[in-house]
């Protein structure tokens, strides 16, 4: 199966917080959308890795997601190493997606800014015919690097290089973040607070999706933030 869109974050739950409109659209405009989660969210302070396993795979299956896969590297603790820029590429040869989404180049969460530099350089490394990776057959794997990456914008309120007006999809955004039943409000957990755990989190994600819609005239938006310069063959293309 080839992706049009892989979505990669470090954590379960990382792309359904600041992504899964934009997949949620492309979907629905007939491209093939995946998710790969860099680690099992084990740190986190609610749940447990398993139940974020379970979570994940309900999350993706609200979402119509064509593939989730999750690499298994240490929560908190994962390296910017050979070995975790293999598992990456691994991933991006079998799938070989056109567009990359990942992690924030900047956040509260040091994971994220690390794993956005992390999932960068294995996209590019990806592209080198020298660099090898097997298959799950132990066959050598082809080169593959995607076209563009982009990150998406997690707690941290970056300013956008672009966004994507999800205003149909807010709803459904929301319904597949709260599959993560664990991590966001449950009256009835007797789990130890967090940022996300309260009540007023939903409206919180409304409210910045409403702060990156307003600009581009939409009720709902997702912003992007890019490294490399972005080239259009329309000026309309543009909005």
């Amino acid at each position: 199966m080839q992706l049009d869109l892989l979505a990669i974050g470090v954590h379960p739950d990382d792309i359904e917080l600041c992504a899964t409109g934009t997949l949620l659209k492309h979907i629905d405009l007939g491209y093939t959308c995946g998710i790969l989660d860099l680690t099992q969210g084990e740190l986190g302070t609610r749940g447990s890795a398993e139940l974020r396993l379970q979570e994940a795979r309900a999350s993706a299956d609200i979402q119509g997601i064509a593939v989730r896969e999750n690499v298994g590297m240490a929560d908190g603790f994962f390296q910017h190493s050979k070995e975790n820029v293999l598992k990456i590429a691994t991933v991006l040869r079998r799938y070989r997606p056109k567009i990359v989404l990942c992690n924030a180049v900047r956040d509260r969460h040091p994971d994220h800014g690390r794993a956005a530099k992390l999932t960068a350089d294995a996209c590019f490394y990806s592209g080198l015919r020298k660099v090898t990776t097997n298959d799950e057959a132990g066959k050598a794997q082809e080169a593959w690097r995607p076209k563009a990456v982009y990150h998406y914008i997690q707690d941290y309120n970056l300013t956008p290089d672009f966004a994507v007006d999800i205003t149909d999809y807010m709803e459904r955004k929301l319904d597949a973040v709260m599959a993560f039943k664990s991590q966001f409000y449950d009256p009835d957990s007797t789990e130890p607070a967090t940022p996300i755990s309260g009540l007023d989190f939903k409206e919180f994600l409304r409210a910045k999706a409403r702060t990156y819609g307003r600009p581009i005239g939409a009720d709902y938006a997702e912003g992007f933030t890019v490294a490399r310069t972005i080239g259009v063959s329309d000026l309309f293309d543009l909005t």
